[in-house]
C-alpha cells in the first residue's frame, strides 16, 4: 500500500522532505512522491498533513505544479496557431 505526498510550494520542497524522511529520488512521481503505508505516520510527525483528493489537486494547482488538462500542450485549444 502507498500514499501520495505532495508539496503546496514546489517540487523542491516535496523532494527536501522526501528525502528528510528517507524515502528513495525513485518515489519521486513527477509532482507526487510515492510513500509506502509504513512511512505514513513519519511522514505525519515530521509536519506532512493529511488531506483529501480534492485539496491536493487544489494545492497543486494553486502551487503551479500540475497544469489544469486545458493548460497542458497537446490539448485542443493549446495547440500552437500556424499562420500561413
Amino acid at each position: 500500500m502507498w500514499c501520495h505526498m505532495v508539496s503546496d510550494t514546489s517540487v523542491e520542497e516535496l523532494k527536501e522532505f522526501a528525502d528528510s524522511l528517507g524515502i528513495p529520488e525513485r518515489g519521486f512521481q513527477g509532482d507526487h512522491v510515492d510513500v509506502p503505508e509504513h512511512m505514513r505516520q513519519v511522514a505525519i510527525a515530521q509536519g506532512a498533513r493529511e488531506v483529501t483528493s480534492r485539496e491536493i489537486l487544489a494545492a497543486l494547482y494553486k502551487a503551479g505544479i500540475r497544469l489544469r488538462p486545458h493548460e497542458r500542450h497537446g490539448r485542443p485549444g493549446n495547440a500552437p496557431s500556424h499562420q500561413p
